[in-house]
């Protein structure tokens, strides 16, 4: 029971179900929202409430991408102090109440603008950045180096599945679930009861592993596979290895090689993501709320697919083989989507990004085996903020190149989004040699 105790799987899809509802009600809040503000204007352009949408979309992710600033290194920093909660509680109660403002949009019609406040409130109680790295942190301290990059990809697994299953349903319930004739405000109830258990569950059953805890199971399942590629370069001595050697100035090259392909390759992703919704809803696809559930779910079954790949494909390649893998599957599949104009040859998109997941834990993976157990927390919150500061730049250039080529190509950011992903490969494969001549050095 106490090992089942130490469970964080629980939480992770709890809150990703709840998040899955909430922003499929928020979407079409606003696009409901910018469709009642345009038909006053006796005017039905489809570029004027894409653009709309797109401006709030650039304002709230804004927001919500900086507003973690102030907040997300100190909760990692107490973190980091035996208090490991504290980074996932505090977002899930930032969740909570700023989430619960779109009730007052729905059911009192207050004023959009509203959001940008839930963003900021969202914001700054650490957001994804620190709830995240929490997770990841609680995860690194319950396993075995050996097993780490197996259970960060576990762990999105059951991101996914939520997602998956979120998504699914999420355009049903909006169109077809009613209590009032506001739509979302079921969508909205259900996302925050979600949240609610999630606290419950993380204060008063979630137990923080202890070294040991779980990294001896972990190490026994673990240990029927091949060595990874860090585990060669560890020589798997443990964790005093890493630890003594973070200070070395050939490793710290080796993480910010680390760091700059996750920055370009989370940058390709969210330049993606950040307009695909809008692509959706746009001519010629048009998707209703069902479609758009189904294409978000779609979505979401890349986690299950990139857990298989890292589970089969790990056996016989490296850490580093495996990110290359997902970045080209990303490239692939984006640079097609470019060209979707029919919604059979969206999912067929979707299908060629099937290991596109594979590259961030991997990352995380590799990363938490080359630092000190007490620092965590601070190193995995550098790199959410990293790709935090990144994402909302990427938000408004993207947003800003897919207003001004609506007209003209519409694909021009998932273009833009492949080139990205493929330049990520240039640390990836330097880092590769790092790889050789950390070893090699050792060896010496």
């Amino acid at each position: 029971m106490t090992q089942v105790r130490t469970w964080i799987e629980p939480v992770v899809a709890a809150a990703q179900v709840a998040s899955s509802f909430y922003d499929t009600a928020l979407l079409f809040v606003v696009k409901n929202y910018y469709n009642r503000s345009i038909a006053s204007l006796n005017t039905s352009d489809s570029d004027i409430l894409q653009k709309s949408i797109s401006n709030f979309y650039i304002i709230h992710n804004f927001i919500l991408g900086l507003a973690p600033l102030l907040s997300a290194y100190i909760l990692a920093k107490i973190g980091d102090r035996q208090r490991r909660k504290v980074t996932i509680c505090v977002p899930l109660f930032g969740y909570l109440l700023s989430r619960s403002l779109l009730l007052p949009v729905i059911l009192l019609d207050w004023p959009i603008e509203v959001m940008f406040g839930s963003a900021a409130l969202n914001g700054l109680t650490g957001w994804f950045t620190t709830y995240w790295a929490g997770v990841m942190a609680l995860a690194s301290e319950g396993s075995s180096e050996q097993a780490r990059s197996l259970k960060f990809i576990r762990l999105e697994l059951v991101y996914g599945i939520a997602g998956f299953l979120g998504s699914l349903s999420s355009g049903h319930i909006f169109v077809r679930v009613k209590i009032t004739s506001h739509q979302g405000t079921i969508l909205v109830i259900l996302s925050l009861l979600l949240y609610v258990f999630c606290i419950v569950y993380t204060i008063f059953l979630l137990k923080v592993p202890q070294h040991g805890d779980s990294v001896l199971q972990d190490h026994r399942h673990a240990s029927s596979a091949e060595p990874t590629e860090s585990s060669k370069l560890l020589g798997e001595r443990g964790e005093d290895t890493p630890a003594s050697s973070t200070s070395g100035t050939p490793l710290r090259g080796f993480i910010t090689l680390l760091f700059a392909s996750a920055i370009l390759y989370n940058i390709a992703v969210d330049g993606c993501v950040d307009v695909l919704s809008l692509f959706l809803l746009n001519k010629p696809l048009n998707f209703s709320p069902e479609y758009i559930g189904y294409a978000n779910a779609a979505g979401f079954t890349v986690f299950i697919t990139s857990f298989l790949a890292v589970f089969i494909l790990s056996r016989w390649f490296g850490d580093v083989t495996l990110i290359c893998i997902g970045v080209v599957s990303f490239s692939a599949g984006i640079f097609i989507m470019a060209f979707v104009r029919w919604a059979f040859l969206y999912f067929i998109a979707r299908g060629v990004m099937m290991f596109a997941l594979v590259p961030m834990p991997i990352i995380r993976s590799v990363l938490s085996k080359n630092i000190r157990g007490s620092s965590y927390g601070k190193v995995f919150v550098a790199l959410q903020l990293s790709l935090a500061i990144s994402g909302v730049l990427t938000s408004v250039v993207f947003n800003k190149i897919y207003q001004a080529t609506l007209e003209t190509f519409n694909g021009t950011c998932f273009i833009l989004s492949g080139i990205i992903a493929v330049l990520s490969l240039i640390p990836i494969s330097v880092s590769a040699y790092k790889y050789s001549a950390l070893l090699a050095i050792r060896t010496e």
